[in-house]
């Protein structure tokens, strides 16, 4: 009798509901419930961005359910990746006096967790495994060979001078990046990996932080792709508060033919330019003119249409889900998440007025050619950033249609945050 009643002990110990009820943050856990609870809606009911924020979502949950194990913070405590712990072997003194050494906190869950569990091994879970492909860059690579398969950079190369709206619209991150680190909080490395978040670009946001914040990864991830979803309630505010309603109405020139030569030395052209001025920005810039050389040199439609689809998709659910596991209720809600979000929400509207301003200026100078709502699109959410202008155009006139003109900045923006993020890897590496 004494080993069933031990045994239904045991049973309801080990429920994760006992778990959350033992545990003196359980109210953490319950914030984080209502942020997923969020996400899943804003992804299913308002349909932003679902592909990304719906795995997010899935991600968090799955991390935030007790007892559950399918992302171990131990195995990337301190910002890097413990390949010891993945190769099987048990925690050390030494292993925690490292982490100490990198900053982790004394009385962090990591600490208090491996002194607890001194010479035991740890079993990594589904997501750690899917995680190192973040933590080793893997991921942002492959999602930028599929974005290039899928971009037409016709508008771009019709109209080069949409690289000068790219440009302007970087400027939420450097603006992000001095605020982070006058806050005090962040390192040098660590405030540039939260500005980059201005250029709503969440493979270049992660390749950043990897480099320069790795501690910062998850929230920053979180943050990027968050706002890039949340795109069409960010920007049409600011659009419509920098523009008049005359301004919002000019109908753009037909954009002129671009000969298939044009398209075929553009990604080879850029690639090499690149390589010059800023190579740190190449690993992306190459992997995203690779996947637009694939579609347009008419050879190889089949590697095309993959990485356009499978492997787009693939990867997607992978760096959706992983990253959502990071957002763990211990280490998301702190004060540096409240200012990477914070940072990250201003550096993305003062990115989306930069590019607004610039195209203002533009249209100034073009003798009022050019309609300033496509300088929204400069930020690189590629393609939602191109549609909030064609939407917001076209409230105003039903038939201005600005989509094909919007795409011109928008992955000009892509080409900018890519080059933004050399500059900083370069400078802080």
């Amino acid at each position: 009798m004494e080993g069933i009643i031990q045994t239904i002990k045991n049973f309801i110990e080990g429920m994760g509901i006992s778990k959350l009820v033992a545990n003196n943050d359980w109210w953490k856990y319950v914030i984080m419930y209502v942020i997923v609870i969020a996400l899943v809606y804003l992804a299913i009911v308002k349909k932003f961005e679902p592909l990304l924020l719906l795995p997010i979502a899935i991600g968090m949950l799955f991390t935030n359910l007790p007892g559950v194990g399918v992302y171990n913070e131990i195995f990337f405590a301190g910002g890097h990746i413990n390949w010891a712990l993945f190769g099987g072997a048990p925690i050390s003194a030494d292993m925690i006096a490292e982490l100490l050494a990198d900053g982790v906190a004394e009385n962090s869950d990591v600490i208090v967790y491996m002194v607890e569990n001194l010479g035991k091994t740890v079993t990594p879970g589904l997501i750690d495994i899917l995680y190192l492909g973040v933590k080793l860059g893997i991921y942002p690579c492959l999602i930028f060979i599929g974005i290039g398969a899928m971009t037409d950079f016709t508008p771009l190369i019709a109209n080069p001078k949409y690289f000068l709206i790219g440009a302007g619209a970087q400027l939420g991150v450097f603006v992000a990046f001095a605020v982070a680190f006058l806050s005090g909080q962040f390192t040098l490395g660590e405030a540039a990996s939260i500005g980059i978040i201005g250029g709503a670009d969440g493979p270049t946001a992660i390749t950043v932080a990897k480099s320069l914040g790795p501690a910062l990864l998850g929230a920053i991830a979180v943050a990027a792709y968050s706002y890039m979803a949340l795109i069409p309630m960010i920007q049409p505010p600011f659009m419509k508060l920098l523009t008049t309603k005359k301004e919002r109405l000019i109908k753009m020139d037909k954009l002129r033919e671009v000969s298939k030569t044009e398209k075929l030395v553009f990604p080879i052209l850029v690639t090499f330019v690149v390589a010059l001025i800023v190579p740190d920005a190449l690993v992306l810039i190459g992997c995203l003119m690779f996947g637009n050389l694939l579609n347009v040199c008419g050879v190889t439609d089949r590697l095309s249409k993959t990485a356009q689809n499978e492997l787009m998709n693939i990867v997607t659910i992978f760096l959706g889900i992983s990253v959502g596991a990071t957002a763990t209720a211990g280490n998301f809600l702190s004060l540096q998440t409240v200012i990477i979000v914070v940072c990250g929400l201003a550096a993305f509207c003062v990115s989306t007025c930069g590019g607004l301003i610039t195209a203002k200026i533009m249209n100034w100078l073009s003798g009022g050619k050019i309609n300033p709502l496509i300088g929204s699109a400069g930020v690189s959410a590629v393609p939602m950033a191109a549609r909030v202008a064609q939407t917001v155009g076209q409230k105003e006139d039903p038939s201005n249609f600005l989509l094909m003109h919007a795409m011109g900045p928008n992955v000009a923006g892509v080409i900018g945050s890519a080059v933004a993020a050399g500059v900083f890897l370069s400078w802080l590496s």
